[in-house]
């Protein structure tokens, strides 16, 4: 038995599953796994190589190469994720919405898929952790012990990117064509022949799309904390 648990969180782009992530994991003092942050620095790292997001092979390469001699590291600041990639600070970088279709593209590749799982599983098996992204209650820790799936209407996911985006003054699109990247990345997501877009049939189903981001993450910090003192 863990001492401390493993929480999970899976959802669709655009739930909030990173701003939840990292205010469960403030509060109850355990550790942020941000493994979205991985495929999208690895889509990254591909596109600079000049590598289609197609050729898994190469990228599953690319990906063991980098994290082998120490091009490719992930560390905690707060309680956000800095990435760097040949000692370059990423973060901002691996945010853009053709690095997040990319992230969706080379994850759907099971040598991809394989070069990060014994990373990911790593820095979870002790527990004291969160982890967000797609397939973490799924296939990454079936053996979590709260796990969440985070979702919300597909027009309200939309409208938060749109203003995130907004905020950050990196709009450079509409947010009809927002929309249309939302709709894109799920359909992706949840086709893919490998580890597709579901929630874990244990999983406790959180629809944000009439809760502010303060609610959702007291619903789910009440379920979480339960189970930490459990």
């Amino acid at each position: 038995m863990r001492s401390k648990p493993i929480i999970a969180i899976d959802g669709p782009a655009g739930a909030g599953k990173s701003s939840v992530a990292r205010e469960l994991a403030r509060v109850l003092g355990f550790a942020l796994v941000d493994t979205g942050a991985m495929y999208r620095t690895l889509a990254l790292a591909a596109h600079e190589a000049g590598i289609a997001f197609t050729d898994g092979d190469a990228i599953a390469d690319l990906g063991a190469k980098l994290l082998a001699d120490g091009s490719l590291s992930f560390t905690h600041v707060g309680s956000g994720i800095r990435v760097l990639l040949r000692g370059e600070d990423v973060s901002k970088r691996i945010r853009t919405p053709e690095v997040a279709l990319g992230a969706s593209t080379v994850s759907k590749f099971p040598p991809v898929r394989n070069v990060l799982l014994g990373l990911q599983r790593k820095v979870a098996e002790n527990g004291g952790v969160v982890l967000e992204g797609r397939d973490i209650g799924t296939v990454v820790c079936p053996d979590a012990e709260v796990k969440f799936f985070l979702t919300a209407r597909p027009e309200i996911r939309a409208q938060r990117r749109f203003e995130e985006l907004q905020e950050k003054g990196e709009v450079k699109t509409s947010l009809a064509q927002t929309l249309q990247e939302v709709i894109a990345r799920d359909e992706q997501d949840k086709n893919r022949p490998v580890a597709p877009l579901r929630p874990a049939d244990d999983a406790v189903i959180i629809d944000s799309s009439d809760w502010s981001l303060d609610e959702t993450i007291a619903r789910m910090l009440d379920i979480a904390g339960r189970a930490h003192k459990a």
